[in-house]
């Protein structure tokens, strides 16, 4: 019931002493990986050190990997104003694998792409690829402002839209203001996530608006790139692996990753990308284990498909001239994707203009994370000067994160 170090990709043994050859060769990482035994089988790979963010990226730094075949396409995850975590890939970005799992687009299919592009972001692409296998007809929709939801709304209505996919704090506030404008997209069949965890306010809205509409998602990141998928019969937070990811359940659930793909660009061996996780047996009923992610334990969240650093950003905000203190307060919403409210108490010699300062300073963060959220709804950041930042009455903590989750 619980797999440890075990694959039937051709190759997989190989493939995970090649990789573990090129972080070996990387100066910075040579000594973490001196001890390690030669890999006689998977199994020894439960002695080699797991990685973490800084790790993959200095092996990236050194390795400057190159794609065989066509373009070395560059993306990003992480959405805090720190060092991204970068990934690499090749054109058609690993996606026949997916294909060959996952099928919830066909040929007859007009699929709506809402995942934003651009600013090294890599969620609509990965999809115009896997558009490019299923052979559907696709609108490369990216991001769009809240004014601009009912003329869109009324061209998926009118164009008989079957396939809508994004981030699911991008899709609840418009599948929800089609049903306050009423609004019925009677075709609409699927709806693809991957970003995030699925939002449950969208099983409100879906049968009312689009009653036909099951929900499809992927999970991974990207620098694992697509780990799991699930259909309609699975749970929306339990994942069957593809064959090329070698995935371990660790000390407090912690989750690592390695890839197996022949010709992967990422090197990664025993990547911990920081979620937990379980193995459980699917509602889906579909042979073998499957993976149940149970969220983030390291520090960052998920904040409208980004993820947010709370110590990255406030150490941010509080290098600005005039701030003493600063906290992130993180508000989930049911009717809308989450908000963000920074806290600052202002220091003595604090000017006029102090948190219009800090919040331009946000959106004008340097990977564009924070900014390509906030684009879609300005609203959602607030910047506000307080006396004294929220504690815990209990224990008298200050934490630089407060989470809060609101009808």
């Amino acid at each position: 019931m619980t797999p440890q170090f075990a694959s039937t990709v051709p190759d997989a043994l190989d493939t995970a002493r090649a990789t573990l050859a090129k972080l070996r060769s990387v100066p910075a990482l040579a000594d973490r990986y001196a001890d390690v035994m030669a890999l006689d089988s998977l199994e020894d790979l439960i002695h080699v050190p797991v990685m973490v963010k800084d790790d993959l990226n200095a092996a990236l730094d050194h390795l400057k990997p190159k794609a065989h075949r066509g373009a070395t396409w560059t993306f990003q995850s992480g959405g805090s104003t720190g060092s991204p975590k970068l990934g690499y890939a090749p054109t058609g970005l690993y996606m026949n694998e997916v294909y060959e799992q996952w099928k919830p687009l066909g040929p007859d299919d007009l699929f709506v792409n809402g995942w934003g592009a651009g600013k090294l972001w890599g969620a609509h692409y990965l999809m115009g690829c896997y558009a490019d296998l299923a052979g559907c007809t696709g609108i490369g929709l990216g991001a769009v402002n809240r004014n601009e939801y009912d003329v869109w709304l009324e061209f998926f209505a009118e164009r008989k839209v079957t396939s809508f996919g994004g981030t699911p704090s991008v899709l609840r506030p418009i599948i929800g203001r089609a049903r306050e404008i009423g609004i019925k997209l009677p075709e609409l069949r699927s709806v693809l996530y991957l970003g995030e965890e699925w939002n449950p306010g969208l099983d409100e809205d879906l049968p009312l608006v689009a009653p036909n509409a099951k929900r499809w998602g992927l999970f991974g990141s990207t620098e694992t790139w697509v780990a799991g998928t699930n259909t309609p019969e699975c749970a929306a937070d339990t994942w069957h692996l593809l064959p090329s990811q070698l995935v371990h359940v660790g000390e407090n659930q912690m989750l690592d990753f390695t890839s197996l793909k022949p010709h992967g660009l990422n090197p990664v061996l025993r990547y911990q990308t920081g979620d937990a996780g379980e193995w459980v047996t699917c509602t889906c009923r579909e042979s073998g284990p499957a993976l149940r992610v149970l969220g983030r334990r390291d520090g960052e969240v998920k904040f409208r498909g980004l993820l947010l650093n709370a110590d990255t950003l406030t150490a941010e905000v509080c290098a600005h001239s005039g701030v003493s203190q600063a906290q992130l307060v993180l508000t989930e919403y049911a009717s809308r994707g989450s908000t963000l409210e920074v806290l600052i108490v202002p220091s003595r010699d604090a000017v006029a203009g102090l948190a219009e300062r800090v919040r331009d300073h946000i959106l004008g963060s340097a990977f564009g994370g924070p900014s390509t959220a906030f684009h879609r709804d300005p609203e959602a950041l607030v910047v506000r000067l307080v006396e004294e930042l929220i504690s815990n009455e209990r224990t008298g903590k200050t934490s630089k994160l407060v989470q809060r989750r609101e009808p």
